[in-house]
């Protein structure tokens, strides 16, 4: 017998105790450091040594929680039957779908890059695709048999394009309807065009989350998400929050760097005045980086994503929204943690939850959605991805609604399900919840999706909140 690889531990010096976390099993207690102590001891009594029946009862305790394993290769085996069958898991059938490429905001810092004229380049999704998506979801349906299906929209600005969204979520919830499915429908928009029109339309197809991202407080926003000729969004997009608060849950995400930062705690101020503070159901931020240079032309450190590049013509080459994987919906594992710049992400959690907001805990992150063999996107075009950050780029496609045959997305799709990047990593305590981190990051950055990006130091002072929290509710 001995501890688990994959063991946590916080002292709690001031109560004289410890925070013991598993990250395989979620087990997480609160011990005195005598208990603690007996995971160190624990080949010592194995061995003989002498050990009093409250000590051998605590050990059986933690035992029966992970703690104590029978060797590091039980250890390993036990994670790979957790990452596989997280995997495989059929419960739930996840789409997120990307209904057109276009946006009417000018972020500085979009990867898309398109801040003329956004319907020149963007794809837009038309009706024939949007009802061959319907048609598709059906027939996965019919082969996955989930328990449920999670729908999420996402662009580019999804409600530039309501026919198609329309169309997708009212068939999808019917289809799923006569199958004794349960469906959750979530939307990730900008918010300067969300109504109660809108949201009515959508809550008999299952809504259940609106998440829009607010970059600051209002000079920040207005500077860093202002519309395609230059005038600021912040106060439209609060009101329009205001009037829907209490139609739908609404999460809050927002995109800082080194000089929005400072402004998130005089954004939280706000929304914590406001009338619908209580509606929110989640606050989460995640960093910008920016790059200006190729990727090859520079040098970075491991983990950095940079900003996917456009070309001469100022033609965007494709893409999901934001310049990370996944802005996150209400619903479902989001890749919101991803590419984090540790310092002002610990900060801005400890702000968060100073206001009173419900944020994610920063360790419970993985593994994503790439990993798992039912979950999709859809881009415009109707071609499959493993994950929203690959959208637009073919060679990464993994196959297209229409089912034809495609020895290139066929490999593609060999490729994803092959994917272990934590293998990398050795005995690292995070990998459970980590599993090798955002591999559009390792693909955009380290030009392979099959190593890991680190933030073990985000992982780790998430955890020392964690602990605290979890002493102070003992």
């Amino acid at each position: 017998m001995q501890p688990s690889i994959f063991n946590l531990r916080v002292p709690l010096p001031e109560r004289g105790e410890v925070f013991l976390m598993n990250t395989l099993t979620d087990a997480q207690v609160v011990v005195s450091s005598d208990v603690a102590d007996l995971l160190d001891r624990v080949a010592e009594l194995e061995g003989g040594a002498s050990m009093d029946d409250e000590a051998r009862g605590a050990l059986r305790l933690l035992a029966d929680h992970g703690f104590v394993v029978e060797s590091r290769d039980a250890d390993r085996q036990a994670l790979d039957r957790h990452l596989w069958t997280a995997k495989s898991d059929a419960s739930e059938l996840h789409v997120t779908i990307l209904t057109t490429l276009q946006c009417n905001f000018a972020c500085d810092y979009c990867f898309q890059g398109d801040h003329g004229d956004y319907n020149k380049f963007a794809q837009k999704m038309s009706m024939e695709t949007a009802l061959k998506v319907a048609g598709w979801i059906e027939r996965e349906l019919d082969r996955v048999r989930p328990e449920r299906l999670v729908v999420q929209f996402f662009g580019g600005e999804p409600l530039l394009n309501l026919p198609a969204m329309y169309a997708i979520a009212g068939r999808a919830w019917a289809a799923a309807g006569a199958r004794g499915v349960e469906m959750k429908t979530s939307i990730i928009t900008n918010g300067l065009l969300l109504t109660g029109e809108v949201v009515d339309r959508m809550i008999p197809f299952g809504l259940k989350g609106v998440k829009v991202t607010l970059d600051g407080d209002r000079d920040a926003h207005n500077r860093m998400r202002p519309l395609r000729g230059g005038q600021g969004t912040f106060d439209r997009i609060v009101e329009n929050i205001r009037r829907v608060a209490d139609r739908v849950p609404i999460s809050i995400g927002g995109n800082f760097d080194e000089q929005s930062a400072g402004s998130f705690p005089a954004l939280l101020d706000f929304l914590r005045e406001q009338q619908f503070a209580d509606k929110l159901v989640k606050v989460n931020f995640k960093p910008v980086v920016r790059t200006a240079e190729p990727a090859a032309a520079v040098s970075r450190p491991k983990g950095v994503f940079p900003l996917t590049l456009v070309s001469g013509d100022n033609r965007p080459l494709g893409g999901t929204c934001m310049t990370t994987a996944g802005a996150g919906g209400g619903l479902g594992k989001a890749c919101d943690s991803c590419n984090v710049l540790d310092d002002q992400m610990t900060t801005l959690r400890s702000e968060i939850k100073r206001h009173g907001f419900p944020t994610p805990d920063g360790v419970h992150n993985g593994p994503c959605h790439l990993h798992m063999r039912h979950a999709h996107t859809i881009g415009p075009d109707g071609s499959l991805y493993a994950c929203p950050g690959f959208t637009g780029e073919l060679s990464q496609s993994t196959g297209h609604i229409d089912d034809r045959p495609d020895p290139a997305r066929a490999r593609a799709r060999e490729r994803f399900d092959a994917l272990d990047p934590w293998r990398e990593c050795g005995d690292c305590a995070f990998i459970p919840v980590c599993a090798g981190g955002c591999l559009v990051a390792s693909h955009t950055e380290l030009g392979d999706a099959n190593l890991p990006t680190c933030h073990k130091r985000t992982y780790e002072s998430a955890l020392i909140a964690l602990a605290h929290e979890a002493a102070g509710a003992a």
